[in-house]
């Protein structure tokens, strides 16, 4: 059985959780794509981990995690964040493997991703972990790939710095080293979990274009960066918020107005810790936009969606959630491509009423209450796809399955 968990909003949807939960029942886990710009947070106990390449499921002892060839790896930041788990009684070795085909990030591509970031007139609002450049440099064939760092042709093409550099992580690159699409090939009997990065409103051509990441987020992306074909992927999971967040510029349809910045906007982000992992910036927060999340849907085949966050809305009295766009005068239900008509786009809004009770102290889906039940059930509705997983706090165990994943 092979799942795919991807991000169904602007990133930060909590798929570290879900994955690191899913994990339970995989026997190995694949990191498809993204890199260091990339932040999961998962809760165990009373420990918190803060992983940015490192896939989910390395926190289970007994699991085997690769980084794909989608990745682009800065080797600094790897090891600092490897040592860092060994550091806190994770035994990680042998348990970590690269890609061959990953490309490699060098310091100087960070160095030239803040530096073309502040050349834009309107820039994006790089994370500067140089992962565009990186990108980049791979669709101009001009990167270096972790099959590369022992080519003495190659590296001769380099600059001495980035020779310098790779001289200080070779050894231990090499040592994890492997052939991705060799490895999946002997795994096809086994339960995979395959983990996406950013979300899918930030894919490179799904996504508000060029208001994204530079890698393939969405669903597509988990064949290509684990060296299979998409007719091994046998369920798609979409991970998405009770409401909707965004880091850095670009549109956001649904973000809380002005008015709402010092009641909604505050509580929301406060509550529900929205500060990025990998930056420490606060992110932009808004209602829930089911206008692009059944576009997610559409647009990756999404078998079934995982609501995150659902908690964050237990005190309040009603909650509204996004079901149109008024652009211009005209009532819109399809999610347009032109970041013009998004940046005009005002959001129709439908109210729900509130729960007023802690859904962790249910401890099923089952026994929510029905208000908070309504509230599922019409996204669901809305955009033709199951909530397969709720999840109502940090914790593993504040987590509701109505559908096994691996079954």
């Amino acid at each position: 059985m092979n799942v795919v968990v991807i991000g169904a909003q602007w990133g930060d949807e909590g798929k570290g959780k879900i994955v690191d939960f899913l994990a339970n029942d995989a026997d190995v886990i694949i990191r498809y794509a993204g890199g260091a710009n990339a932040g999961h947070t998962i809760v165990i106990g009373d420990q918190q981990y803060a992983l940015h390449l490192v896939p989910s499921g390395i926190l289970y002892p007994n699991k085997t995690v690769y980084l794909g060839m989608g990745m682009v790896i800065d080797p600094e930041a790897l090891f600092n964040e490897l040592q860092m788990l060994k550091d806190r009684g994770v035994d990680w070795e042998g348990r970590v493997l690269i890609s061959d085909r990953a490309h490699i990030v060098l310091p100087r591509y960070c160095r030239m991703d803040k530096e073309r970031d502040a050349q834009r007139k309107k820039p994006i609002g790089t994370t500067g972990r140089g992962m565009g450049t990186t990108y980049s440099m791979k669709a101009e064939r001009d990167g270096i790939r972790l099959a590369d760092i022992d080519w003495n042709d190659k590296l001769e093409e380099l600059e001495e710095e980035d020779r310098k550099f790779l001289d200080i992580y070779r050894e231990r690159l090499l040592s994890m080293r492997i052939d991705i699409t060799q490895q999946m090939f002997q795994m096809k009997k086994v339960n995979r979990l395959f983990e996406g990065a950013q979300g899918a409103m930030l894919d490179l051509d799904a996504g508000t274009y060029p208001y994204v990441s530079s890698g393939m987020s969405g669903a597509h992306g988990a064949s290509v960066g684990a060296g299979m074909g998409p007719r091994d992927i046998d369920k798609i999971y979409g991970v998405f918020k009770a409401y909707t967040t965004r880091v850095g510029n670009g549109p956001f349809p649904t973000e809380f107005d002005e008015d709402s910045q010092s009641t909604l906007y505050h509580f929301v982000r406060d509550t529900g810790r929205e500060y990025g992992v990998t930056t420490g910036r606060p992110r932009r927060c808004g209602y829930l936009d089911l206008v692009a999340l059944r576009y997610a849907c559409r647009v990756n085949s999404l078998t079934g969606l995982v609501l995150t966050h659902l908690d964050i809305y237990d005190t309040l009295n009603d909650i509204e959630a996004c079901v149109a766009y008024e652009i211009d005068g005209e009532i819109v239900t399809d999610f347009p491509a032109s970041i013009e008509k998004l940046n005009n786009a005002k959001p129709v809004l439908k109210k729900f009423d509130g729960w007023k009770t802690e859904l962790k102290a249910c401890g099923s889906y089952k026994k929510m209450p029905k208000e908070a039940k309504e509230y599922v059930e019409f996204i669901e509705s809305f955009c033709d796809t199951p909530v397969t997983i709720v999840s109502v706090g940090y914790e593993r165990s504040d987590t509701y399955i109505r559908e096994k994943a691996f079954k």
